[in-house]
């Protein structure tokens, strides 16, 4: 942890000269502007969704179907952030697959049962229309524009919604963190979809 402008930051995790639009599993975690509660409740140990919650939820989803070489994993959002699992393979034509029986998912989908929201995208496909997002099939894209589409366009609708314009919605930095095996993939997956349950002693919730 570093002093700057009188303030204390936590020093970034990221490796240096590591090509973030590589093939691999990458954890990240987005908190909103301020942390402020903008996505909606915990009740009983699962999150309420509000409008601003469903958007970002399809947002989240919506982004297989413009990055040929993305796909998705563990995701959940809580009120004040979002975690999620990040696949990228750039093999291939990937667009909108959330799970491909010879993808780099398939060992985790099969060695550590983990089952992810949806194995179809016609349950989670949104307008593109809807979110801004304009399909690219021909440019491997990687973890940085995968996020900064996610803000952009999330925050937009956001911002349509209420007619603030141009209003702050996220942190300008996020937090990832490169998934090295299967033993940490599982209990990553684990931590994500447990995470509405430990809402009370979460580090992120203040």
């Amino acid at each position: 942890m570093t002093l700057y402008q009188n303030k204390y930051r936590i020093e970034t995790t990221r490796l240096r000269n590591y090509n973030y639009a590589s093939d691999g599993r990458y954890f990240i975690t987005i908190c909103t502007h301020g942390r402020e509660h903008l996505f909606g409740n915990i009740k009983n140990g699962k999150m309420q969704l509000n409008a601003y919650g469903t958007i970002i939820e399809n947002c989240w989803f919506d982004l297989v179907n413009h990055y040929p070489n993305l796909q998705l994993d563990a995701f959940v959002v809580m009120p004040n952030h979002i975690h999620g699992i990040m696949i990228i393979d750039n093999s291939k034509n990937m667009g909108g697959a959330i799970v491909s029986g010879d993808s780099v998912l398939a060992d985790s989908v099969v060695e550590t049962g983990f089952k992810p929201v949806s194995t179809t995208t016609d349950a989670i496909q949104t307008d593109a229309i809807q979110t801004g997002l304009k399909p690219d099939s021909t440019t491997p894209h990687g973890l940085f524009e995968f996020v900064r589409a996610l803000k952009t366009f999330s925050s937009r609708r956001m911002n349509e919604m209420d007619n603030s314009p141009g209003k702050t919605r996220w942190q300008s930095r996020f937090h990832d963190h490169i998934i090295r095996n299967k033993q940490e993939l599982f209990r990553i997956q684990q931590y994500i979809c447990n995470n509405p349950t430990k809402w009370d002693i979460d580090s992120l919730k203040s």
